[in-house]
């Protein structure tokens, strides 16, 4: 028995699955996410979902996870998904009954990509006949959750416990505030959120429960240590494909300048949020926690703390701006990526060294990719931009070893990542 993953670009899904110990078989049509995929050694068909059949699963499938692409309805975007929900509509209830008009439905679309959110019920519609899979799991953005209370309605005719809703991605413990429209559901087990793990404001345990942790902030997941000056490392090298990291031509400067006066200090590594999987004997273990990833030069050098460091997701007018020491706002990257910038800020009372505020700097795809909470050293494969697409468009792993660990049968202890006897 096999998992499904629709729509599984670079491996969120996958790796969170592997950390539970499964393995998916994904499908992915974006050249460069599947050659993420494969570096990653992840299973995967390069095909168009719209278009693969479903009979190759068919008395195969125990899991199914779909998680269409999102540019139709994101904020980042023109939104013309809503335009076309109605369109979206018609095309799930057609196809929860064995009619395919896709086609004349396409051809009224304001954006194409919008019916990609109905195919996941081709799929089910098929393996429900044949009794499977026995959970599904679905995301997108906020938008899409009226098409998955209408997902919701069919499934729960077919016999499934079904929940869905809204969940935040900081609550889970990444250090992003990015909502999520989601879908849960079992035949075996009453379908429900996993408790959250982590609040805005830490929470003690008392007699009721646990307590909850403190949101994870950028600087934690990044290694940075400080919280109320992050210092953040700043790599003057490209990565596979990328070239050298394109710093606006003043900050180059003044970094350089910097450094001469004996203001900078070597950094040559960053802590990372991770999340290795250990097998001893028969008890496995997903810990979350820091390991050091070392930059391609060996002696980047680091700002030292006379400024603060915030985060600014875009250039447009209603950007998000968080501060280093909290979560970021969602990353919209892909065709943004060059304008999500770190901004520094003067501190008050600093040391006083005659140290000028360097410019904005670009986020680097492996700290994007960190704040996404997949590991330091994960294979992204393309240029910068291509990475950057794959990156904003992946499920946080984090976020999605929650939502599973349920359905395999896996209970997370109290430290979040350690999965219990």
């Amino acid at each position: 028995m096999i998992v499904v993953d629709l729509f599984a670009g670079p491996g969120g899904w996958s790796h969170a699955l592997s950390l539970l110990g499964i393995r998916d078989v994904g499908l992915e049509w974006d050249a460069w996410a599947c050659k993420t995929r494969a570096a990653a050694g992840q299973l995967t068909i390069r095909t168009d979902v719209a278009l693969y059949p479903v009979a190759p699963f068919v008395g195969k499938t125990a899991g199914f996870i779909a998680s269409p692409p999102c540019q139709a309805w994101s904020m980042a975007g023109k939104r013309l998904g809503l335009v076309d929900q109605p369109l979206v509509h018609q095309a799930v209830a057609d196809l929860a009954r064995g009619l395919d008009t896709r086609t004349g439905l396409l051809s009224a679309c304001r954006d194409q990509r919008s019916l990609l959110a109905a195919e996941p019920m081709r799929y089910l519609y098929a393996l429900n006949r044949a009794g499977e899979p026995e959970w599904v799991a679905m995301e997108e953005v906020p938008d899409v959750l009226p098409l998955w209370k209408q997902y919701a309605v069919i499934l729960r005719g077919w016999g499934f416990s079904v929940w869905t809703g809204i969940l935040n991605a900081a609550d889970y413990g990444v250090p992003q505030t990015r909502r999520r429209a989601i879908l849960l559901a079992s035949r075996v087990r009453t379908a429900e959120p996993p408790a959250p793990t982590h609040a805005k404001v830490a929470e003690p345990q008392t007699l009721f429960g646990p307590g909850r942790a403190r949101w994870v902030s950028m600087a934690e997941a990044l290694g940075w240590g400080a919280t109320d000056r992050p210092v953040p490392t700043v790599c003057a090298g490209g990565g596979p494909g990328g070239g050298p990291e394109p710093f606006p031509s003043g900050s180059r400067k003044a970094l350089a300048d910097a450094r001469s006066r004996g203001t900078w200090r070597d950094h040559a590594t960053v802590a990372s949020v991770v999340f290795p999987s250990r097998r001893q004997g028969s008890e496995s273990t997903v810990r979350h926690g820091a390991r050091e990833h070392r930059h391609a030069h060996a002696s980047a050098p680091a700002v030292e703390a006379q400024w603060s460091w915030s985060l600014r997701s875009n250039s447009q007018a209603n950007a998000t701006v968080r501060r280093a020491d909290e979560p970021s706002g969602t990353l919209f990257l892909g065709h943004r990526a060059n304008e999500c910038l770190w901004v520094p800020e003067p501190v008050p009372g600093g040391s006083g060294a005659a140290v000028q505020v360097p410019e904005s700097v670009r986020i680097t795809a492996a700290e994007a990719g960190v704040l996404q909470t997949f590991p330091a050293d994960y294979p992204w494969q393309g240029n910068k931009g291509q990475q950057f697409s794959q990156i904003g468009n992946a499920v946080p792993p984090r976020l999605a070893v929650h939502l599973l660990a349920p359905h395999l049968g896996k209970a997370l202890s109290r430290d979040d990542f350690t999965l219990a006897a």
